[in-house]
């Protein structure tokens, strides 16, 4: 006698044997066939062609490092911006936004990947900062090892690219992992650096414990409605008993915790400045902008998504959080004073801390009003990518004469590189919401109306007050830009074994940086020019 069984996730279904009853065997097994969920193995390939190449191309790189020659090397990093274009170019026939694969149907469909407009708008930031990054790092990689960076910076980017489109927690925490794991050993590549080292310990110590606490946040949602699935756990989210009100609301705390981490959000904010200063410059410039977009994909999707019947718990608490981090974060990058010759990459760490302040304001606000308001999240995240890499790609122009890239460096550089110095005043300005950077200005208007349409006038105020603070350190800056240079003592010649008093060497600046400089730029003037372009590429919903 046999029996035919059928396989589903989280059950075994024996089917009766046709001999026992002929004929209504075969109905009852139909019947219970009929009733149980079935898992779909096809594969839909071009919904997720771009992290699939971006993952592909790192294991090439990775074999083809192998057996090149050491003055070949250089070819990795082209074959690695090649990639990414490709990648970049295979959204193109998912703009429609429309896709979805590995589902498990039950009557109702829950997929593991959906590539829906949202997460066609995120892949393109995540893999244009990725591609951006690479242009940064094409001449400044001559002391690492050329095939691991590469390996670890495509891993990084196929995984960040997974994110957006994850529509359940175990595919989510797993693109988390992949975007994460390569970011630490990017961070402390540079061998026998011991800021270096010391940066990734503390960037890697302190992943693993928001990853411990999130994965525990998981296990008691996982526990109180027995899926994984977003869409089913916001269904079952409505009904669940009183008895385990307490635990989904404990696990929708900690997996916000895990979140709140990778988005540098205070006080989980710990991390960024020393990451930041002691990572290679072009990955200070990668976490700054595709790490945070990693963070906040993954928090839109869990709350906006998973947990809309516990708004109640997560809109206050990121509308605390909004409100801490922006204050912290500008706070703290005005202490960063000129005079004191600060580092201004640190500068840019607690900027980037303070934007991601900002960027909270509108998921708060889908607490209180509808999912839509996360397209300002959106819309002021590409602004801000887009001039954050834009800063980054001059802060590595002067990096090659000041290796200190202290802010007194700056001072006098349009003399010198005056293109160099009006984008990076342009990016400032940005930054800063001042004309004529109108696409900071438009966006931080964006977040501001998403708080007050919710009805969270205190967020709004807090973070007019926190603008007008972030003016001192941008302008400031700009300012040190058009200053004549003068022959006093510098610190940072001091720091870096150069005397103070000589100018700065005159030197041809590298093809693909000076091409991510003006890639930047004429983003950021093309997008002041038509602002709301910005709005309704970025509008989206989620239901």
């Amino acid at each position: 006698m046999t029996a035919d069984l059928s396989t589903t996730p989280g059950s075994l279904v024996a089917q009766a044997p046709d001999a026992a009853a002929p004929g209504l065997g075969n109905a009852a097994g139909n019947l219970v066939a009929a009733d149980v969920p079935s898992l779909v193995q096809s594969i839909d390939w071009l919904a997720i062609a771009p992290p699939t190449l971006t993952a592909l191309a790192a294991l090439v790189v990775l074999v083809a490092d192998l057996f090149l020659p050491e003055h070949r090397k250089r070819l990795l990093g082209y074959g690695a911006l090649t990639a990414l274009a490709a990648a970049l170019a295979l959204l193109i026939p998912l703009r429609a936004g429309d896709r979805s694969t590995f589902c498990v149907t039950t009557g109702a469909q829950a997929c593991s990947y959906t590539a829906d407009h949202f997460t066609v708008v995120i892949q393109a930031l995540v893999l244009g900062g990725a591609f951006l990054t690479v242009l940064l790092s094409l001449d400044d990689t001559r002391k690492l090892p050329a095939g691991e960076f590469w390996f670890l910076l495509l891993a990084s980017a196929a995984g960040a690219a997974l994110l957006p489109a994850s529509r359940d927690l175990a595919t989510l925490v797993v693109a988390l992992e992949v975007a994460s794991l390569p970011a630490f050993a990017l961070v402390g590549i540079k061998r026998g650096d011991r800021r270096s080292s010391e940066a990734a310990l503390k960037f890697f110590l302190s992943s693993v414990v928001a990853t411990a606490v999130m994965l525990l946040g998981v296990s008691f949602v996982y526990a109180s409605t027995g899926t994984l699935h977003l869409t089913e756990i916001a269904a079952r989210l409505d009904d669940v008993p009183p008895v385990l009100d307490t635990l989904v609301k404990t696990g929708v705390a900690l997996t916000l915790v895990g979140f709140a981490f990778k988005t540098a959000a205070a006080p989980f904010h710990f991390w960024v400045p020393d990451t930041y200063v002691g990572a290679p410059l072009p990955i200070a410039a990668y976490l700054s902008v595709v790490g945070k977009a990693v963070g906040f994909s993954g928090l839109i999707l869990v709350t906006v998504i998973a947990f809309p019947s516990y708004a109640d718990v997560w809109g206050p608490a990121l509308a605390v959080l909004a409100a801490l981090t922006m204050t912290v974060g500008n706070v703290a990058a005005v202490r960063q004073r000129a005079d004191r010759a600060r580092s201004a990459v640190r500068l840019l760490a607690w900027s980037s801390v303070a934007q991601a302040g900002y960027l909270l304001v509108p998921i708060a606000a889908a607490a209180y009003s509808s999912d839509e308001q996360i397209g300002s999240t959106v819309a002021y995240a590409l602004m801000y990518a887009v001039v954050n890499l834009g800063a980054f790609a001059v802060a590595a122009l002067v990096a090659r004469t000041h290796p200190g890239n202290r802010l007194s460096d700056y001072r006098g550089l349009y003399a010198t590189r005056p293109l160099a110095a009006l984008a990076l005043g342009f990016f400032l300005l940005c930054l800063a919401g001042l004309p004529p950077g109108i696409i900071g200005l438009f966006a931080k208007v964006t977040v501001f109306s998403a708080a007050v349409d919710a009805g969270l006038g205190w967020l709004a105020v807090v973070m007019v007050v926190n603008v007008v603070i972030a003016l001192y350190y941008y302008l400031q800056w700009t300012a040190i830009l058009f200053r004549a240079p003068d022959g006093a003592p510098e610190t940072a010649g001091a720091a870096t074994g150069t005397p103070a008093s000589t100018p700065p060497l005159r030197f041809r600046a590298p093809a693909p940086l000076t091409t991510a400089i003006v890639l930047t730029a004429a983003a950021g003037i093309l997008l002041s020019g038509v602002p709301q372009a910005v709005l309704r590429f970025a509008s989206v919903s989620l239901f």
